[in-house]
């Protein structure tokens, strides 16, 4: 219960500082570096206000972790890069990257349907080793569906307009 109430707290944080001066300059950097300097804003300012925040956002999710199973290994974090990668995927290929709440529902939304399939193909009784082969999948999946789906509706339209 803690750990759900902390992480909506922790979205809704995010999702106002992201619209605040400061963290509409970071997303910007993220998409056009050189147009962030040329306005004037320091680049490496931006970084290392995006680091620090991507980093205290990852010790807040260890620690929550650590409370909820009560012990903390340094080999536990081993692999969680790709599913993270593999749950932002799925959600930006579900929603959509449009605006900045779609994107923070696309990432949530994502990360809960791809730990769903993962307890799925585990509770089937496949090997845990077998994993990385399901998540190469379900991301190859996640990447080549929203072209096909945008192919689709250009071909329909462009029938429709003939």
């Amino acid at each position: 219960m803690f750990a759900g109430l902390a992480s909506v707290l922790t979205g809704i944080v995010l999702y106002v500082f992201l619209r605040t001066n400061i963290g509409t300059a970071m997303r910007a950097m993220g998409d056009n570096s050189q147009m962030i300097r040329a306005l004037g804003v320091s680049d490496g300012n931006m970084l290392v206000i995006g680091l620090a925040l991507s980093n205290g956002l990852v010790a807040v999710a260890g620690a929550l972790l650590a409370q909820y199973q009560g012990f903390a290994d340094v080999q536990m974090g081993i692999g969680m890069l790709v599913w993270g990668l593999a749950s932002v995927i799925i959600g930006e290929a579900l929603v959509g990257p449009w605006q900045l709440g779609y994107a923070i529902t696309g990432a949530v939304m994502g990360s809960i349907l791809f730990r769903q399939l993962v307890a799925i193909a585990l509770r089937w009784g496949l090997d845990p080793n077998d994993l990385k082969l399901i998540t190469a999948g379900f991301v190859f999946v996640a990447l080549i569906l929203p072209g096909l789906v945008a192919r689709l509706r250009r071909n329909k339209t462009s029938v429709v307009t003939a």
